[in-house]
């Protein structure tokens, strides 16, 4: 009897009737009736997400969607900026793809996309390559091959203009009469010089981003297996940086189908056509605003932003999506 006592007073809950009692004799719901904080951690996250990303979604909303959506509202009617606007259908449309110019235009952009590629792309890696190895006045040659990219694009074409017209300095200094920017066949390798001048810098400094982000231990353990320099950059290096050339491609190709300020700077309002250097965005300039046709320069817009989207759209889709292919499992699983 004493022992069966004992044994009560010492367990510390019995249950009763669904109930918990306690060893002080207070009865306490059991765990699963008892009732549950809210999960305010949810909340708390929705909120610094809204918060945090809000101000970009606005911003966005703003600059992007708002005119894309004005103007393929104006690219159905004919208007010069003021007044009421005459509606006209598709005959924008029609207008833009029926204009020889405008596929020149395509034709140029297209022109300078492989161009910027197959010319900035293995210079860049290589500099990069160089740049990444130990050696004195790194950081000088770094910061002197970056400092064109950061000069203004007017500033660029106001000195190239002045330096490669047919009385320019380059002229005079060569001893020739070559026409650098008015000749079709010699313009666009003119223009390819500039771009490359101009932007190579940014593709180094990208590049030596993603060469420093690749550990030493692996050319390191190659060196001693035996491996040459070359065999090291060409084995190890290279494809371990794919992920950022591709990102750096993708960058290059938008901008080349963006290019504008360069062209329109350097060989003005109506010599672009002539030179064979005109581009889309300067054809929707040249069409659009600077002749008062602000319905059919929209409609060139629209026409330019759906270009540019397909073939964002198809980079994405069958390059960039190659490199988490398999990085994600499907739910469920192990």
């Amino acid at each position: 009897m004493s022992e069966s006592l004992s044994a009560a007073t010492a367990a510390p809950e019995i249950a009763l009737n669904g109930l918990t009692r306690s060893e002080g004799g207070n009865h306490v719901l059991p765990p699963s009736s008892r009732p549950r904080r809210k999960n305010s951690g949810g909340i708390r996250a929705g909120l610094e997400v809204t918060l945090l990303s809000g101000p970009a979604v606005i911003i966005f909303l703003a600059f992007v969607i708002v005119p894309v959506i004005v103007a393929l509202y104006y690219s159905f009617y004919s208007w010069k900026g003021f007044g009421t606007p005459n509606p006209v259908g598709w005959a924008n449309y029609k207008w833009t793809l029926t204009n020889p110019q405008f596929w020149d235009a395509v034709k140029h952009n297209g022109i300078i996309l492989v161009l910027s590629l197959v010319m900035q792309g293995p210079l860049a890696i290589l500099l990069a390559l160089l740049l990444n190895q130990k050696m004195r006045g790194r950081s000088i040659i770094r910061v002197l091959v970056f400092v064109p990219y950061v000069i203004s694009e007017a500033i660029v074409g106001i000195g190239m203009s002045l330096m490669l017209q047919d009385t320019g300095a380059v002229n005079d200094l060569l001893n020739a009469h070559v026409g650098w920017l008015s000749s079709p066949k010699v313009a666009i390798w003119t223009l390819m010089f500039i771009l490359t001048w101009k932007y190579i810098g940014f593709a180094i400094i990208l590049m030596l981003a993603g060469l420093q982000g690749i550990p030493e231990e692996l050319s390191e353990a190659a060196a001693v297996d035996g491996a040459s320099y070359w065999q090291i950059q060409w084995h190890i290096m290279l494809p371990l940086l794919k992920p950022t050339i591709k990102i750096w491609a993708f960058l290059s190709i938008i901008g080349s189908m963006q290019l504008f300020d360069l062209v329109y700077v350097i060989w003005g309002q109506y010599i672009a056509n002539i030179a064979g250097v005109s581009t889309m965005a300067y054809f929707m300039a040249q069409n659009g605003r600077l002749s008062g046709q602000l319905g059919r320069g929209s409609a060139i817009a629209i026409v330019v932003f759906l270009i540019s989207l397909v073939v964002a759209i198809a980079y994405q889709r069958f390059i960039l999506n190659r490199d988490t292919e398999g990085a994600l499992t499907e739910a469920g699983e192990e």
